[in-house]
């Protein structure tokens, strides 16, 4: 299943471009967090963070070396077959690990409140409001069927914001076209030790450590 946009607006339908470059690849590596595993508490607390960073996020990246690994291997032998077969894996890793990436620096200990500038006025020329920005990225992870993320992505080729829901961890840019701004992964494992099956109480805490800068970060250099 691939994401799904949840406001008008054609989708480019790109999939993860073949990777014929992996066999110049280096390994992935786990990036640090910009901050302690403890710092966005009450909102997130610690124990989800370390297993959230330390665990599922660093089995992405061994997965996605591994799966690289049989892929360039399968290329150098020209085995086609073994190339499409390991697709998914590349995809899911691969995404898992792209996702990630941007959702921890997407979160901040200072973060929360409105954004500005730029950005800020683009979502109020794009979705009225902050507060119904707000509103319909919260309502769209909310209904994510089963593991999945909510984002706001710009569209390039229209000049404005987006939102959309991605199942499982299909990245973004590669099955929709859109550029991430802001990922809120709303995977059982980003919430339960603390919010249970309660997504709605973990979406409305996350609102507190968004890291606006970020994201307005990201916005300020995709318009370039």
């Amino acid at each position: 299943m691939l994401c799904r946009l949840a406001s008008a607006g054609r989708s480019s339908g790109k999939l993860i471009a073949p990777l014929g470059c992996l066999v110049s690849r280096q390994k992935h590596t786990l990036p640090d967090l910009p901050y302690d595993y403890g710092a966005l508490e009450p909102h997130i607390n610690a124990e989800i963070m370390q297993l959230h960073h330390s665990k599922h996020h660093a089995t992405y990246v061994n997965n996605l070396n591994v799966t690289e690994e049989k892929y360039k291997e399968a290329l150098a032998k020209g085995d086609v077959t073994a190339q499409v077969s390991l697709q998914p894996a590349l995809k899911f890793n691969g995404g898992g690990h792209i996702n990630h990436t941007i959702f921890w620096t997407n979160l901040s200990p200072n973060g929360g409140g409105e954004p500005k500038g730029e950005l800020m006025e683009a979502i109020k020329r794009d979705f009225g409001s902050f507060a119904n920005f707000k509103e319909k990225l919260t309502a769209v992870s909310v209904g994510v069927q089963g593991s999945g993320w909510g984002w706001l992505g710009y569209n390039k080729e229209q000049g404005r914001l987006q939102i959309a829901a991605c199942a499982n961890q299909d990245p973004l840019q590669g099955t929709t076209g859109l550029i991430p701004l802001l990922g809120i992964d709303v995977w059982e494992h980003a919430y339960y030790l603390q919010y249970k099956n309660v997504r709605p109480d973990y979406l409305k805490a996350i609102w507190n450590v968004i890291n606006w800068e970020n994201v307005s970060s990201r916005y300020t250099t995709c318009k370039k």
